[in-house]
């Protein structure tokens, strides 16, 4: 190394480790590589309600292909399954096969509430309608629309990829939660919220 002049000359210098090693080689973690596992072999099983799951096909189709993000087979069997879309409208005899049908899935597991009526109800604010899917199970993407269309199930989806993609393994897992949980804990209640309906 050389300092004449005002720069010091780094060039000939071994910086890290990626300089000792041969071309081809890739380093990474393995909360990376499982993550990257994960967002790329989702199934999604099959749960159509309503007029959603209409737009939930169509995005399995030529058109939308889900094939490209590994998910082409919607699967019958809850155990085959890890993505639940629940598309339309939840009634309250329906809630607990959603249920049954969700602790059947094996772990890790998500969730999209396709639809305004499965994210909130929608139209339907009646007895016989869940107010939300969330009161039965755990949300990880809503996706707002009457319905909404392929293109917004795909961003959803991607998005999905995203949080998957950075899930934490093991101990590291469990501290997220916490920190999640707390944090969900601590936000304004939606009751105390104001918006163009209040």
């Amino acid at each position: 190394m050389s300092t004449s002049g005002d720069a010091a000359d780094w060039t000939g210098i071994d910086m890290g480790l990626e300089e000792k090693l041969p071309s081809g080689f890739l380093l990474t973690t393995v909360e990376g590589v499982a993550g990257y596992a994960r967002k790329g072999s989702l199934w999604p099983a099959t749960f159509g309600l309503a007029c959603c799951a209409i737009e939930m096909m169509a995005t399995g189709a030529g058109r939308y292909d889900l094939a490209r993000f590994g998910m082409e087979v919607f699967r019958a069997s809850p155990r085959q399954a890890d993505l639940m879309i629940v598309a339309g409208r939840v009634s309250q005899k329906m809630a607990p096969v959603l249920r049954q049908i969700y602790d059947q899935m094996p772990n890790p597991k998500w969730v999209i509430a396709m639809g305004a009526c499965a994210s909130s109800g929608g139209m339907f604010n009646n007895y016989a309608v869940v107010q939300g899917v969330d009161h039965i199970v755990p949300v990880d993407i809503y996706l707002p629309g009457c319905p909404p269309r392929p293109e917004m199930l795909q961003d959803a989806i991607i998005k999905l990829h995203n949080e998957i993609q950075a899930m934490k393994l093991g101990t590291h897992r469990q501290t997220q939660i916490t920190e999640l949980e707390a944090i969900a804990m601590a936000a304004e209640p939606t009751s105390d919220m104001t918006g163009l309906l209040r």
